[in-house]
């Protein structure tokens, strides 16, 4: 089943941005009308007020009865300005007096002496804004003391909405534009955005398979870079790795070629002979060249391992190891061989564990082609002597043997690949055991160094490992950054 195309960047956020704006837009052209409104009845309760004091000014109980000199100019003029029907009424509070319009609705509240209400009737089927006062008549009617008259002055509505339609709709309109102007700012700002990640995705499918070389991209967004840092980090680790297969490969055909040439060779000549003596000859001589091809590989694939594990490869933790332990499993693997050639093998070391943070089986690996290296070149019947002691800030090992030494040029290059030095022209081996050595050392942020023994002949090989530093808990990854 296919996957489903993944969502890109750009419709994501149009697709998020766009409708945000939208209701953006609803809600303030909410905001607008509920605004408009009110403004709208307060510039048109003005006018209603006003004509009620006109013509509560023009009220008088003097006479003893209610009278009213209606200002016909003023109301014709209040007319023209509302654009609608005008409506008003006079009235005692207790209705018994009544001038103008009857039954003009009252508020639902009472009223208060000397202060205007405003609010919404339905009068004769028409929709009226009414502003309604109430005062003490003066004189009152009927001696009723504390008798008050009630004015009210309405408007149909039909003004006031068509003025508050057409606000709302010069409101939509300058909103509209405003959105689309916003909307289009917002299109072109995400395809500007995003229009780095398009050149640099471009730029990596148009690479060779080939092509590991950091990724370019200067003007790409800041959030983007630090994902662009960490592919070029994981593309970096891939091309070591690459180089380390290509390496071991080329080493593997170049070391193993000739080998193999031989030992297809030794059998063609065993095949055609029949004396059983050359024949146990011939056998004896491929057994070496095998031993010597098997020799060559595995310190190949060690090497590669070490390599690789320098590079960070998944698994590799380090761990609480004892180096006095390790050389003394060592040692016990590798007490055939120095019996072979009567060698005294023996260990020293105090009676505390001397514990470092590594890689077992790679510190393993080390001391085992340093002992078996002393094991090799030192004469029949000599000392291999394996030491681990620490101090306070230091783990050494040391393997001193009695064999031949190393000259100064030897020791200065003794962590080259295939390099033999003069001592072991003559002798099996590929010339990778100190290269090992020298890679896992620094692995563990440690040191090598070979030295003469003086006065006594022999090559003492020390390899030191930090006790106090800020790389003991570090990865082996950081430990070679560093």
């Amino acid at each position: 089943m296919l996957n489903p195309r993944p969502q890109t960047l750009k419709s994501l956020l149009l697709w998020w941005l766009i409708p945000a704006l939208v209701l953006i837009m609803l809600i303030a052209l909410w905001l607008s009308n509920y605004q408009l409104r009110s403004q709208v009845d307060q510039a048109y309760d003005r006018a209603l007020a006003g004509a009620l004091r006109s013509i509560d000014h023009n009220i008088s109980t003097a006479s003893g009865g209610l009278s009213f000199e209606q200002p016909y100019l003023m109301l014709e003029f209040f007319e023209l300005t509302a654009d609608g029907n005008v409506y008003f009424r006079i009235a005692t509070e207790d209705g018994l007096a009544e001038i103008g319009n009857q039954f003009l609705p009252l508020p639902n509240k009472p009223l208060i002496s000397g202060q205007p209400q405003f609010y919404d009737a339905e009068y004769q089927g028409l929709s009226l804004r009414v502003a309604a006062l109430a005062r003490p008549m003066d004189p009152p009617l009927y001696n009723n003391q504390g008798g008050r008259v009630v004015v009210q002055v309405a408007e149909t509505l039909d003004s006031r909405q068509n003025f508050l339609n057409q606000s709302l709709l010069r409101a939509l309109e300058r909103d509209f534009v405003v959105i689309l102007i916003v909307v289009l700012v917002v299109v072109w700002s995400v395809f500007r955005a995003v229009r780095p990640l398009e050149r640099l995705r471009q730029d990596v499918e148009k690479r060779s398979a080939d092509d590991l070389s950091p990724v370019e991209a200067p003007d790409i967004p800041g959030e983007v870079a630090p994902l662009v840092d960490a592919v070029n980090l994981h593309m970096s680790r891939f091309a070591a790795q690459a180089r380390l297969q290509r390496q071991f490969l080329d080493d593997a055909s170049h070391q193993l070629r000739t080998p193999l040439s031989v030992l297809r060779t030794q059998i063609a000549y065993a095949l055609r002979e029949t004396d059983p003596e050359e024949i146990r000859t011939a056998l004896v001589a491929m057994q070496e060249g095998l031993d010597r091809a098997v020799r060559t590989t595995n310190q190949m694939l060690a090497l590669a391992r070490a390599k690789n594990a320098s590079l960070g490869e998944a698994g590799l933790v380090p761990d609480n190891v004892d180096l006095g332990e390790i050389a003394h499993s060592v040692i016990r693997t590798l007490l055939p061989a120095a019996r072979a050639r009567r060698i005294d093998l023996g260990l020293e070391g105090g009676q505390f564990p001397v514990c470092i943070p590594g890689i077992d089986w790679l510190l393993r690996e080390a001391l085992s082609n340093l002992v078996d290296n002393a094991i090799r070149y030192a004469p029949f019947g000599s000392q291999v002597t394996v030491r681990v002691y620490a101090d306070e800030k230091f783990a050494r090992v040391t393997v001193e043997d009695s064999g031949p030494g190393m000259s100064p040029e030897d020791i200065a290059q003794a962590s080259v690949r295939f390099r033999r030095g003069a001592a072991g022209k003559n002798r099996p081996g590929a010339g990778l055991g100190l290269a090992i050595v020298g890679t896992i050392v620094k692995l563990h942020g440690g040191w090598m160094v070979l030295e003469n023994r003086k006065p006594l002949p022999g090559l003492r090989v020390a390899l030191g490992f930090t006790l106090i530093s800020s790389r003991i808990a570090a990865t082996p990854h950081e430990i070679l950054e560093n």
